[in-house]
């Protein structure tokens, strides 16, 4: 179960993905310049998809690649969704 990321805005880098009533949500962020500010990296979070809370960011974000913000939301996913 490996989630599929989507370019979720035309012109800005956020993607999200959503699988078993989570979503996830990747961004980059730096310090200056068009979309989101702060340290330079890839920023992932996640919330329920049917609760009216905020997002979750992920430990370890920013990262230095999509592939590795990819990567942990894909181990939180395993973790949301293990048996008990």
């Amino acid at each position: 179960m490996s989630l599929q990321f989507h370019r979720a805005v035309e012109g800005m880098e956020i993607w999200s993905a959503s699988s078993d009533d989570f979503s996830f949500v990747i961004t980059y962020e730096s310090p200056a310049g068009p979309g989101f500010h702060g340290r330079s990296g890839y920023v992932a979070s996640w919330r329920p998809v049917y609760q009216s809370r905020g997002a979750i960011k992920i430990g370890g974000s920013p990262f230095k690649t999509f592939a590795e913000a990819e990567e942990a939301c894909n181990a939180v996913l395993k973790h949301l969704t293990k048996p008990d």
